[in-house]
This record gives C-alpha cells, sequence and structure tokens, in this order.
C-alpha cells in the first residue's frame, strides 16, 4: 500500500473527529489571543491522535506545537482559529484548523515510511496580531523545512496576492468646552480625526497599485453639546511589499499629522501586533500541491485563464519569507458571498463546509508526501538548515 493510501486511511478515519472539531470552533469565536476553547480543542484532538503537544508556546497562551515522527525533513502545518468581531468564523478559521489537523494526523501514519517529523503549530490572532511573527520570533520555525495550511474561500486558487499590512490606532486629544457658549474655548479632537480622514481620503487617488488604506472611527466626543476632547480611530495601511508599506506609511502619518496641526490636538499613533509582510509561495510545493488538489477533483481555472489573484494579508506571508511556504485559497460554495461577512460564517459549516475539511486535509497531506519523495526538492528544502 503506499504512502498516499495509507495517509488517506488515517485521515478518513478521522473524519467524524475532525468535522466535530471544525464545527465547535464555528461554534465558539473567540478573538486573537483569546481563543482558549479553540486552542485546546485543536491541541486535545492532536494529543489524543498521538501527538506530543507542548501548550502556551512562545509565551502565548493560545498557542501550541504537536509533534509526531522523528525523520529528517520537517514539515509544519498551521493551524489558525481565531474569529473576527461581530461576523464570528468569516475567514474560514475553524476549516483551516481541522484541515491542518487532518493533514498531520496524515501525514503521521507515514512519517517512519517517509523520514519526516510532522509538527501541527497551533498560531492565533491571525485577524490583525499576527501570532506565526510571534512564532518565528521565538524560533518555532528554525529547523521547519516547508510550511502549509489551506484557506477557504469563494474560488479555487493556488495563491492570492499577499499585501504587506500594519494595523494601529490613532488618537487625538483637545479640549472641551460648551459647543454653544464658548466653542473657541475647545479643541475639537473629532475635527483633528476628520482633517486626517479627508487627507486619507485626497491621497487615495495618488497611490500606487497595490498600495491600501482603510479604517474605522472608534470614538468621536461624548454628547453633541460639548467640543469632542478625545477622537479615534483604527486602520491599516497594506502595500505591495514590506518596502513599499515603509513608504505608503509616511504619507499615511502625514495625513494623521496634518489634523493635528490644523487643528491644535495632540496625535498619537500606537502600532497593533505585528506587521505583516508580503508572501513569496514556494513554486515548486504549489506545483505539488496543485496536482493533489487536482487528484481531489478540484479545479484552477482562474488560474488558467489568468485571473487576477484576490488581495488579502496574511501572518502566513512572513513564514514564506523565513520558510518554503503555500497559502492555497480552498473553494467553498457561498452563494456570491466573499470573506469577512456573515454569509460566509454560514457557508463554513454545513456538508460543503465538511468536505473542504476533508480535502483540505487530503490535499495538504498527498502535497507534502508528493514533496517528501520529490529527490530534489527534498534536497533544496534540506539546504535550509
Amino acid at each position: 500500500m503506499s504512502e498516499q493510501e495509507l495517509a488517506t486511511i488515517a485521515i478518513e478515519a478521522a473524519r467524524e473527529r475532525l468535522i466535530d472539531l471544525s464545527h465547535f470552533i464555528h461554534a465558539h469565536p473567540e478573538l486573537g489571543y483569546e481563543e482558549f476553547e479553540s486552542a485546546e480543542a485543536v491541541a486535545v484532538a492532536a494529543q489524543d491522535a498521538g501527538f506530543r503537544v507542548e501548550r502556551a508556546v512562545a509565551s502565548l497562551p493560545t498557542a501550541f506545537r504537536a509533534t509526531a515522527g522523528s525523520g529528517s525533513l520537517h514539515i509544519v502545518l498551521c493551524a489558525e482559529y481565531d474569529a473576527l468581531p461581530d461576523v464570528g468564523h468569516a475567514c474560514g478559521h475553524n476549516i483551516i484548523a481541522a484541515s491542518s489537523l487532518g493533514a498531520a494526523i496524515g501525514l503521521a501514519a507515514v512519517a517512519d515510511e517517509l523520514d519526516l517529523t510532522v509538527t501541527l503549530l497551533g498560531t492565533p490572532s491571525e485577524e490583525g496580531g499576527g501570532g506565526k511573527i510571534d512564532l518565528i520570533n521565538a524560533g518555532f520555525f528554525d529547523d521547519q523545512h516547508a510550511a502549509m495550511m489551506i484557506h477557504p474561500w469563494p474560488d479555487e486558487r493556488l495563491e492570492a496576492s499577499c499585501l504587506a499590512v500594519d494595523h494601529f490606532d490613532v488618537t487625538y486629544i483637545g479640549k472641551e468646552a460648551h459647543a454653544s457658549a464658548g466653542p473657541w474655548e475647545g479643541i475639537n479632537a473629532l475635527d483633528a480625526l476628520t482633517v486626517a480622514n479627508v487627507a486619507l481620503a485626497l491621497a487615495r487617488q495618488q497611490l500606487r497599485p497595490g498600495d491600501q488604506i482603510h479604517g474605522i472611527v472608534t470614538e468621536g466626543g461624548s454628547a453633541a453639546n460639548i467640543i469632542p476632547s478625545r477622537a479615534g480611530g483604527r486602520y491599516m495601511a497594506r502595500a505591495s511589499t514590506s518596502d513599499r508599506l515603509v513608504q505608503l506609511r509616511r504619507r499615511v502619518d502625514a495625513c494623521f499629522e496634518a489634523g493635528a496641526l490644523a487643528t491644535g490636538a495632540t496625535v498619537e499613533i500606537v502600532e497593533l501586533g505585528n506587521a505583516f509582510s508580503h508572501m513569496v509561495s514556494d513554486p515548486d510545493i504549489l506545483r505539488h500541491y496543485r496536482s493533489s488538489a487536482e487528484g481531489l477533483g478540484r479545479r484552477f481555472d482562474a488560474d488558467d485563464a489568468g485571473a487576477a489573484k484576490p488581495t488579502i494579508s496574511t501572518d502566513m506571508a512572513n513564514v514564506s519569507l523565513v520558510v518554503p511556504s503555500i497559502h492555497p485559497l480552498l473553494m467553498i460554495p457561498t452563494a456570491g458571498a466573499i470573506n469577512h461577512q456573515p454569509e460566509f460564517t454560514a457557508a463554513c459549516v454545513g456538508d460543503a463546509a465538511d468536505q473542504a475539511v476533508i480535502d483540505g486535509a487530503l490535499a495538504l497531506a498527498r502535497t507534502a508526501i508528493a514533496v517528501a519523495q520529490d529527490r530534489t526538492l527534498r534536497s533544496r528544502l534540506m539546504e535550509r538548515t
């Protein structure tokens, strides 16, 4: 019996547990770095499957490392499980976690035959904080030769165009005053934020392709008859590369400084989490993924037609700059909904989503097996250590 057949048998035997895990995470949405129930559920499932599990690694309470095998080629599968505010699992991280666990189970079944060490890494807070970057900084990718995961999407795509991104809060401090009797005595923090947002809006027409700015107002005053002494927002800046992001931030920050200068308010910019980089997918690993996914009936018509890649940001991009990586998009039927919409949340459970869990696990496991058996690629990957 071939290694692919043995891995398939192991994944199919775990089908019910994997789907139950996906449903559990979906029903218990938790924000980044607070995924206590979800992280523990994945860690327990890995432990029950025979993995050696270390919890709270890298001083992160909701990160873990689960390992099987002791071979010379090290492959890591990344499990995400954080949700979004208000809309829950509208990015399908429940499917990601379950499929990565399933792939790890399949690979563990053939680790000895393929001289593999298989790691399932629980990576918190992909939606902004960047748990994978914390784990990179703590050395948890240092001994890995390849990193993989899949991401649910409305279309089947080999890769996305992953933009580098910063997340940050902006706060203006002014001075209260009676809005009718003595507005001239105040310093309007909301006006400062308004000036900044207008400056950002005007700047957009001169941005380079791939540069993006977006944000929300989180605070704008306490009463209509009081000059707002405090106002603020949460923002993201994206660019095609990390170097371009540094340049874009200079312009963005100048817009916020303009708001302070125009009104007399003071401004504070606080960075949130880690800066996400651009992504570089490994073409040879991706070639094996395509073959494995097509063997399951998946089709890449949009890629073959040369359709523009969707633009996203992910801390898996940072991983790709230190370990050869792939982050393909796995189609689930969404009736026209896209990620981060409530309708996408609903599409992440049900028969089609459950099959995506299994297909994702099978595609990743078969990809890793093909990588391990590709002598040229295996040699290249192992040279990095």
